[in-house]
């Protein structure tokens, strides 16, 4: 999901030194929705793996 993140922040930066500023604020918004997803899912299985670890290691 990072990979696709940076891959639609590269789009949107490349269409907006081309002038298509509408594609641009797309794949930017895309971009950073895809992130802050990613940042979620990342932090929740972060989460779910230290408690695991502490309740095997018990």
């Amino acid at each position: 999901m990072l990979r696709w993140s940076l891959i639609f922040l590269v789009i949107g930066l490349i269409a907006g030194l081309l002038g298509f500023t509408g594609v641009a604020g797309t794949a930017v918004g895309i971009a950073k929705i895809l992130f802050f997803i990613f940042l979620a899912l990342f932090t929740l299985f972060l989460v779910f793996g230290v408690l695991t670890v502490k309740k095997i290691t018990k």
